[in-house]
């Protein structure tokens, strides 16, 4: 599908290294769209954006946007920004990215997922029994999916698979057939305010669920149990362990690196079923909720499940969902992207439950003090199936704001809440300084952040030389 615009038109994306801002701009770039862009500095998203032809500036300056036509600027630029400022001045139209990509997704029939945790994995689930499917669907996604190298791919077909984003609201605006709500915590409430806010926002998004559509709700957790009630909206499918969940999740067996359950189907109006022996190549149980949604989502549009089970079972995984690094000294190091203590916590059990005689070292960057700030006290009970915590400094992530307590005494409570050894670290050289000297032997190793900390990890080889 080809857009037929202008080819005077350019479409300038500020803050385009972004994860969500770079697979919207791929997804333009090949609907036919001529787009730019510019970031702070090089990462791993601009260069997959230039091996596609983008043109990406580093650094923010006014004479880039010399001849954009439209901006889309990320929730993260500031209002100083000299390309933002600039075109205020010159009066050229500016979006937010979730406007722009609420208008793209409209030429489609979408599938969004929405939640705090354990939207990347299952939107690239799902993405994948629909290509399995030949649906060739447009994928795009809040990580990079292993098996197509990227976070967002141009499908041909009429299908889009996509991740959401409430950090803004910005969810409410995606249109859509089927969606998915994963679990609500507390995050992102630098925006909403509280948590009672943010229900509120998900039960708009529930009642956005049209007539021919469906939303599938995991019941397992609360927060989503208490906005089913207060919804009007009937299309609603269940999900997960709970008893009275229309998919219902049964027989679980966790296995070093596979997970297997089954699942008992209860439909309104329809003969209930049991389906034995679905096989997925991730562990946790949090997984395993994540891929009873995406199972769920293919069964009510009617894909077979032999291909159901083919696909899921053949899933590549997501870049920072558990990776492993490398083994030193008979140690395992993975990488992922836990920042919040839920998922945390979850990674920790899932790790416990596989690794039951290992050693567990969490090495933990904080990401954002805004959100240590208000979960200091979550932070401190979520290394309980951790043996030791390797403390880094925080991942500002760009947040002037004033830390509201001691970290050394944040440390310390970690160590009485959490019942672990800690050690507190002043940057990557220590870590890699410690690690050399301090870590070998039967242990997993597992870094955690959503900062700088993945870079961390890969780089950890050449420092413990």
């Amino acid at each position: 599908m080809k857009i037929s615009l202008g080819k005077k038109e350019i479409i300038y994306f500020v803050g385009i290294g972004g994860i969500g801002m770079s697979g919207l701009a791929l997804i333009m770039k090949g609907l036919g769209f001529n787009v730019k862009g510019s970031d702070q500095q090089i990462g791993k998203n601009i260069e997959r954006l230039r091996k596609n032809k983008i043109n990406v500036q580093v650094g923010h300056k006014k004479k880039n946007i010399s001849k954009a036509t439209i901006l889309v600027i990320s929730s993260a630029i500031k209002k100083n920004n000299p390309e933002f400022l600039e075109a205020k001045k010159k009066k050229i139209p500016i979006y937010k990215r979730g406007d722009m990509l609420a208008n793209i997704v409209a030429l489609y029939k979408n599938v969004v997922v929405a939640g705090s945790h354990g939207k990347t994995t299952t939107t690239s689930i799902i993405s994948t029994i629909f290509s399995k499917s030949k649906l060739d669907p447009t994928t795009i996604n809040g990580g990079v999916i292993n098996s197509i190298g990227n976070s967002a791919k141009l499908g041909k077909g009429e299908w889009c698979v996509l991740e959401s984003d409430e950090s803004d609201g910005s969810f409410l605006q995606l249109p859509f057939t089927y969606s998915v709500i994963t679990n609500i915590d507390d995050e992102h409430l630098e925006h909403y305010g509280s948590i009672e806010n943010l229900k509120k926002s998900f039960i708009k998004f529930i009642e956005k669920t049209p007539s021919f559509g469906k939303t599938l709700v995991c019941i397992d957790d609360k927060n989503n149990r208490s906005i089913l009630k207060q919804t009007k909206n009937q299309n609603i499918i269940t999900y997960g362990f709970n008893e009275k969940s229309n998919f219902k999740i049964k027989n679980i067996k966790l296995l070093s690196s596979i997970s297997k359950f089954d699942l008992e189907i209860d439909l309104p109006n329809q003969k209930k079923q049991i389906i034995k022996s679905f096989k997925i190549p991730l562990v946790g149980t949090h997984n395993i909720k994540n891929s009873c949604a995406s199972i769920a989502v293919a069964i009510l549009m009617g894909i077979s499940v032999s291909l159901i089970k083919k696909a899921i079972f053949d899933f590549k995984g997501v870049q920072r969902r558990f990776n492993f690094i490398f083994e030193h000294k008979k140690s395992i190091y993975y990488d992922d992207y836990a920042h919040h203590p839920t998922e945390i916590y979850e990674l920790l059990k899932s790790t416990r439950n596989v690794y039951k005689s290992k050693k567990i070292i969490s090495i933990f960057q904080p990401h954002r003090i805004s959100r240590l700030n208000s979960l200091k006290n979550r932070f401190t009970k979520c290394f309980n199936f951790s043996d030791k915590v390797i403390l880094c400094p925080i991942y500002k992530a760009g947040e002037n704001l004033k830390l509201k307590f001691n970290y050394i005494n944040f440390a310390k409570e970690i160590i009485k809440n959490s019942k672990v050894e800690l050690i507190m670290i002043s940057g990557q050289k220590d870590l890699g300084k410690y690690i050399k000297q301090n870590v070998y032997g039967d242990k997993i190793v597992i870094g955690m952040g959503a900062g700088s900390i993945s870079s961390w990890m890969r780089n950890l080889p050449v420092l413990i030389k």
